[in-house]
């Protein structure tokens, strides 16, 4: 069965930072696509960050340079390291995965992703 649990969400000034993680199980890592996306009220889902089996990572423009995302292969942990956090990166952040083609990177589109998390809050105030 598969089981994503989101932590690490919290409320910082802007310019901190946070990590957060996602505890997976039922995965594959080689196989597959890890993702993050996030979603401010009012508006959709975006994808954020994902990673494919290869360990290539690929990243929304608005957090290219800023944010990292990394697979712990030994401790089941998705990662996103979040750095120079801004007030526009206030929202519900969750993790998923998906099964991975082999031929591409992995996309931030949501119907790429099968399994979701329940969420993790961030909130960052200027």
């Amino acid at each position: 069965q598969v089981q994503l649990v989101e932590s690490g969400g919290d409320s910082v000034q802007a310019g901190g930072s946070l990590r957060l993680s996602c505890a997976v199980s039922g995965y594959t890592y080689s196989s597959s696509c890890m993702g993050w996306f996030r979603q401010a009220p009012g508006k959709e889902r975006e994808g954020v960050a994902a990673v494919d089996g290869d360990g290539d990572p690929n990243y929304a423009d608005s957090v290219k340079g800023r944010f990292t995302i990394s697979i712990d292969n030994a401790k089941n942990t998705l990662y996103l390291q979040m750095n120079s956090l801004k007030p526009e990166d206030t929202a519900m952040y969750y993790c998923a995965a998906g099964a991975w083609a082999g031929y591409r990177m992995c996309g931030l589109e949501e119907w790429e992703y099968n399994n979701w998390g329940q969420g993790t809050q961030v909130t960052v105030s200027s």
